[in-house]
């Protein structure tokens, strides 16, 4: 695990989910839509933000994730195929590579 701001790195076992790769706004956001019983009349209610502007921002997370998600599973693919000899390191950096750059 390491900050992208400071660069400190904690090495170990840890559990991570595509929620940690969220922006902290996204994740904030998404916790107030928790905490308002998953009710965007409720969340509405309790912020500044109209129906439709929190129905848009939920819709581009759920998108976002999805991303996030599809990446996840496409390096997985790309180490295994590193494990099976079926891809070479290099052209492993350059699937990783390519899955940023989409």
């Amino acid at each position: 695990m390491q900050c992208d701001v400071c660069g400190v790195e904690i090495r170990g076992e840890f559990r991570s989910t595509q929620f940690a790769k969220l922006s902290g706004e996204d994740q904030e956001f998404l916790e107030r839509y928790l905490l308002a019983g998953f009710s965007i009349k409720a969340l509405a209610e309790q912020s500044d933000m109209g129906y439709t502007a929190i129905r848009s921002r939920l819709d581009r997370l759920i998108e976002e994730y999805r991303r996030l998600r599809t990446n996840e599973d496409a390096r997985l693919r790309i180490l295994e195929g590193i494990e099976r000899g079926e891809m070479t390191p290099e052209e492993a950096v350059r699937a990783m590579e390519k899955l940023e750059a989409d």
